[in-house]
């Protein structure tokens, strides 16, 4: 089986960037996006408590529902979607190739 997937990031411009993600690494999205060079605080380190690693999923590749802290955490930012996630909460799977975020932050 495959252990790597495709995740797009929505730029600003409109663009798709594509960025590989193993999936058996035990890796967040947070982390894999930081990792590649977005603008990515995490300064919580990835415990729900900081929204500075919000996105909105633009796809619906069967992402888990999110968890209470993460929903409280969600009802902090304002600018809120119906499908914002924190991407310190997502950890990819090899179903969800193809995922498509853009990057919102806190702001």
């Amino acid at each position: 089986m495959e252990n790597i997937i495709t995740v797009f990031v929505k730029e600003e411009s409109g663009e798709l960037t594509p960025i590989q993600v193993p999936t058996d690494m035990g890796l967040s999205l947070m982390e894999v996006l930081k990792g590649s060079g977005y603008p990515i605080e995490a300064r919580c380190g990835g415990m729900a408590l900081c929204a500075t690693c919000h996105v909105e999923v633009l796809n619906d590749p069967g992402l888990r529902e999110p968890q209470d802290a993460e929903l409280d955490m969600l009802d902090t930012v304002p600018n809120l979607t119906d499908h914002s996630r924190l991407s310190c909460q997502i950890r990819p799977e090899n179903a969800f190739d193809g995922l498509v975020v853009k990057i919102l932050g806190d702001h």
